[in-house]
């Protein structure tokens, strides 16, 4: 898409949905189910085509990350999904004080309408899917917006979708920046970012137009802390995959990690020790994710250039590793980084790993809390009492205590930021309910003794309510 006419398109496909939408604005519990069984058999029928555009899209990519990051994920969330539907939709009773009766009171959860879904690069399957299915589970319809930097899997996914859905149900948008920004000021029902946090207030900024409702998953620098109870070599194991699937192109991977006083080297070792098992060479190793195109490559480069002209001492992991040619960029450990390096500033997206020394575990809590709130926290420690207290005195969209990444796996956890890490949770019940409205209803039948309170007031019926009720 990159002309007017195509432009045009987009708001031909919107007013497609709406009206659909209103033509049957409540889908029944079975309606529902038939569009998530839809869903799930174009994952699981197509998993090979789908897995092949990603691994084009990125040069190389490893079958089983997308395997791992993108099929598995996306068809655990439809299950759960089905599994959990019909509770979801039941209203829900609610209290009613003794002044308002006789009535009864419930929500009752109503599709919002059509949902704008914008994806990013890294996981293309997962994030494009994973939001819509809990819209679909919601009763509503979708248009989503792919990322310009995985054509071809979204030319795969188009065609998919076009095959197993209507239009007015989901669509599939390609395009570059001028289609992302035309989408993200459309008059949705509801829409849905998932990119880094300056694009998210860019697309805050144009949903606010038409005070469109956003959800904004964003990204940020995600610490790692070592508690000094726990062995180097446990704590190592418990962060390495989720670090290094998909290169760490993952927005919760671990972005730096804090080490007890001394134990640098000790931690690098391990690593270096775990990742050439894992990967005993990088280049052209199936097993291993290049970096999604040149520009992220380089970008990473020079981060690690600016580290290294200010004075942080550079560890290269990978064995047998000619990078520049298929952009399999090794793990490599930065140690002695300070706030002036670049990579202590942004979210660094990729196989990098800076690492920081404490003397104690309010050091590293103090510096977390002067930085912005990040979208995921790591606590790797045995002793209750530190992870109790690192938990009470953080802010962050998520934690996994001796684990990493993979919180956003289990579905029945709330997925989202806080601050600038994000607005808004999905996944499980809480991603329903972010795609429905709680429609609030009080209900009375043929007895109402609302006329009693009915002016002149000062009446004794009047004082008594107030001698009651207002103490």
């Amino acid at each position: 898409m990159e002309n007017n006419q195509d432009l045009q398109r987009l708001d031909h496909i919107l007013d497609q949905q709406k009206v659909a939408f209103n033509a049957k604005p409540y889908l029944s519990y079975q309606e529902r189910i038939s569009d998530l069984d839809t869903l799930k058999a174009l994952v699981l029928d197509n998993q090979t085509a789908l897995i092949e555009a990603m691994k084009e899209d990125f040069g190389h990519r490893s079958v089983d990350d997308s395997r791992i990051g993108d099929i598995l994920t996306t068809v655990a969330g439809i299950h759960y999904a089905k599994k959990q539907l019909k509770k979801w939709m039941k209203p829900q009773r609610r209290h009613v004080g003794i002044l308002f009766q006789p009535a009864s009171a419930r929500v009752e959860y109503q599709p919002l309408g059509v949902i704008g879904i914008m994806v990013p690069w890294n996981y293309p399957i997962f994030l494009a899917l994973g939001p819509l299915t809990t819209a679909l589970a919601a009763g509503n319809r979708a248009m989503v917006k792919m990322s310009e930097f995985t054509p071809k899997t979204t030319q795969v996914l188009a065609q998919l979708v076009g095959k197993y859905f209507s239009e007015d149900k989901v669509a599939i948008i390609d395009g570059d920046a001028s289609v992302a920004a035309k989408f993200s000021s459309m008059n949705f029902d509801h829409l849905f970012f998932t990119g880094s946090t300056n694009v998210g207030k860019l697309v805050m900024r144009a949903a606010a137009d038409n005070l469109v409702p956003v959800t904004l998953e964003l990204g940020g620098k995600s610490p790692a802390i070592f508690g000094p109870d726990i062995s180097i070599k446990t704590a190592v194991s418990r962060l390495m995959l989720g670090k290094t699937l998909n290169s760490g192109q993952t927005c919760v991977a671990p972005d730096y990690i804090f080490v007890p006083r001394g134990k640098s080297k000790e931690v690098v070792n391990e690593l270096q020790r775990l990742f050439n098992k894992m990967f005993p060479n990088v280049d052209n190793n199936d097993d291993y994710t290049s970096i999604v195109n040149d520009g992220q490559f380089n970008r990473l480069q020079g981060l690690v250039d600016d580290a290294k002209q200010k004075g942080a001492v550079i560890t290269e992991l990978g064995k047998n590793s000619n990078c520049n040619k298929t952009r399999q960029m090794p793990l490599t450990a930065l140690e002695n980084v300070n706030d002036d390096m670049t990579v202590m500033q942004q979210e660094i997206f990729g196989p990098l790993l800076p690492i920081i020394e404490y003397d104690e575990v309010d050091d590293a809590i103090a510096y977390i809390q002067r930085n912005e709130r990040p979208l995921a926290l790591y606590i790797y420690s045995f002793d209750k009492s530190v992870q109790r207290h690192i938990l009470a005195n953080t802010h962050s969209g998520g934690v996994c205590i001796n684990e990493a990444a993979f919180h956003v796996a289990v579905e029945d956890l709330p997925f989202g930021g806080v601050g600038h890490s994000g607005m808004g949770n999905y996944h499980g019940v809480e991603g329903f309910k972010t795609f429905s409205h709680a429609k609030a209803i009080l209900s009375r039948g043929k007895i109402s003794l609302t006329s009693l309170l009915f002016p002149p007031y000062g009446t004794s019926l009047h004082k008594m309510v107030y001698k009651l009720f207002i103490k």
